[in-house]
């Protein structure tokens, strides 16, 4: 079968007129012509512009094998920007760290100070002796980002951000998993960073973060260490205080009024599962770089909402 009469039969399919094509100039019109019998000389950027218009309308994609090294390279110039934030610490999972100033803290912390009456009186129940008074050492702040809000077996933490107090300086740590067989490796890391005596700190932690954790590491079969931590969730503790002077008490508006934190081009915590996904199916990484700087900031906020309430005179919010 010659090139014409299977572009013939590529249009009948598609349900377009058929049309005899003339040949290109190295193939005879037909098996008997000679070399002096080929009819009008096809050049081969028509040919491809014509085999490209069938592939459209049979909605057929191209490969590069097929459309030859020229679209190859025209397709890897357009693809979108896959470079991902930190460095590759396995197989689908990688590491974001950084280190700022330290704020302004106690050398020892009141855990009353940072607890609603209503906390107190489940940490007495429910966790390990309270030891009253800590080292910020003993701090480690957590905040994930997740694949959906309302929780569940069905949701995950594709992010876990940690913050703690290292040499003088804030550490933040980030683990993101860019597979989703990466999410044994990030959850065996992150229990690595845990001490038995490490206090959490979160901000709705509580109800939100800690049993996502907890649920995704037993259906991972992996021993669950926070269970056992001291867990201090400031959302409770700002409620106590602030509930009647703001419209709110989310992360965002205590840190504004009580930092001096305004956000800007902030990615909305909403839009992170977006942005995972989007990477997962091929799309681009810019939006993981800006979920990885909205996760950042939480954390910072978290400590810097330690300090403040640390130094507020000692005493419980009333």
């Amino acid at each position: 079968m010659t090139l014409a009469s299977r572009l013939d039969s590529l249009r009948r399919q598609a349900g377009v007129e058929s049309r005899t094509a003339p040949a290109p100039a190295w193939i005879p019109a037909s098996p008997l012509a000679g070399s002096c019998d080929r009819g009008p000389r096809v050049g081969v950027e028509d040919l491809q512009q014509r085999v490209a218009a069938l592939r459209r309308l049979l909605g057929r994609r191209p490969t590069s094998r097929e459309t030859g090294i020229a679209d190859s390279v025209r397709d890897r110039a357009a693809a979108p920007d896959r470079c991902l934030p930190g460095v590759d610490v396995g197989p689908g999972l990688q590491l974001i760290e950084r280190h700022y100033a330290l704020p302004e803290l106690p050398l020892s912390i009141a855990l009353h100070g940072l607890r609603s009456s209503a906390q107190q009186r489940h940490a007495r129940v429910h966790e390990p002796e309270d030891p009253g008074m800590v080292h910020p050492a003993r701090l480690l702040a957590i905040d994930t980002e997740t694949t959906g809000l309302t929780g569940g077996t069905g949701t995950r933490a594709f992010m876990i951000g940690v913050a703690d107090f290292v040499d003088g300086r804030m550490r933040i740590r980030q683990l993101l998993t860019t597979t989703l067989a990466g999410e044994s490796r990030m959850l065996r890391m992150f229990c690595d960073w845990l001490r038995d005596d490490h206090v959490l700190v979160s901000y709705n932690g509580r109800s939100y973060d800690r049993p996502l954790l907890s649920t995704r590491l037993r259906l991972a079969r992996l021993a669950d260490p926070l269970s056992a931590l001291i867990h201090l969730d400031l959302l409770h503790v700002t409620r106590r205080a602030y509930r009647s002077a703001w419209p709110n008490c989310r992360l965002a508006t205590a840190e504004r009024e009580l930092l001096g934190v305004v956000r800007d081009d902030d990615l909305p915590g909403s839009e992170a599962p977006g942005a995972w996904l989007t990477w997962l199916r091929g799309g681009s990484s810019a939006l993981l770089h800006r979920v990885a700087a909205h996760n950042d900031q939480d954390l910072r906020s978290l400590m810097g909402l330690v300090a403040h309430f640390a130094s507020a005179a000692g005493q419980p919010p009333r």
